[in-house]
């Protein structure tokens, strides 16, 4: 099931649901063409916190079209945010990648990873938090002056910027990859201002029907725009290759999931970004 599929993007990804089949969209390589894009670790602080992101641009002969604030999986930040951030410049947007951990906190395996994560899902206002301190490094670059903000998220981040939509965050829109769709309060009628995608593994079996049903049911009262995307026979951590390509273990890179899933999203930044450009 899809809800509220905008007009445009339905004309151009047509069912709204994907399922593995026979279309054919540009890979994420070929859809953001051969503009450089450079990437340096970004430090910043709060209070006595240290953090460390990385900030990554676009060339400098293109004009930024925007900001993206991008989420890490449950990993910390790694070179594969580093590689996700770097799809986004080099569609012409700075992207941040938060620290949301904290600097030189990166867990070393699946079982410090799933400790460190579960202590921002049961803390989603120490989670907010700490992604919102990305948002206002992002806000204090001056080429990003009247320019658009967007987030997304991986697994664990994308969980984290469906908290910040729910939460009423001012950005324009935000993007979840494989991220967990529970949803613990109820968000007030009206709350979510961004614009909301969720891409689902279809056969993901970290999500349970019950959380997409929550899912779902949380964003019909409290946002305007939003959509959730399912692709078929992926499962969880689709955009990831370091997951491996045996989906029976649960998580698994899904070539198709992925170029379909980024292609949509430089669909949607294409229009968002035209219409928010100030």
């Amino acid at each position: 099931m899809v809800a509220k599929c905008l007009d445009s993007f339905a004309l151009r990804f047509l069912p709204c649901a994907v399922l593995a089949g026979s279309f054919s969209f540009a890979s994420p390589g070929s859809a953001s063409g051969s503009a450089s894009v450079t990437s340096k670790p970004y430090p910043y602080t709060s209070g006595k916190d240290q953090f460390e992101g990385i900030l990554s641009r676009p060339s400098a002969k293109q004009d930024t079209r925007g900001a993206v604030l991008v989420v890490h999986n449950w990993m910390g930040v790694t070179d594969e945010t580093k590689k996700q951030a770097e799809r986004f410049a080099s569609l012409g947007f700075v992207a941040l990648s938060v620290d949301v951990y904290g600097k030189g906190v990166r867990p070393k395996n699946a079982e410090e990873a799933g400790r460190l994560a579960g202590i921002y899902k049961q803390d989603r206002k120490l989670f907010l938090a700490r992604m919102d301190l990305g948002l206002d490094a992002l806000r204090k670059l001056p080429e990003l002056k009247g320019k658009p903000i967007f987030a997304a998220g991986y697994c664990f981040g994308g969980t984290g910027v469906i908290e910040m939509a729910k939460a009423g965050a001012a950005i324009e829109g935000v993007f979840s990859f494989h991220g967990g769709l529970d949803a613990p309060t109820t968000t007030p009628k009206g709350q979510v201002k961004a614009r909301v995608v969720a891409f689902h593994g279809a056969d993901d079996p970290y999500v349970s029907a019950e959380d997409l049903a929550a899912f779902e049911k949380d964003m019909v009262s409290s946002a305007s725009d939003w959509q959730l995307i399912k692709f078929g026979k992926a499962v969880h951590s689709f955009t990831d290759l370091g997951a491996g390509s045996d989906p029976s273990k649960g998580a698994a890179y899904d070539a198709l999931a992925d170029r379909r899933s980024f292609e949509m999203t430089r669909v949607l930044l294409d229009e968002w970004a035209a219409k928010t450009t100030k």
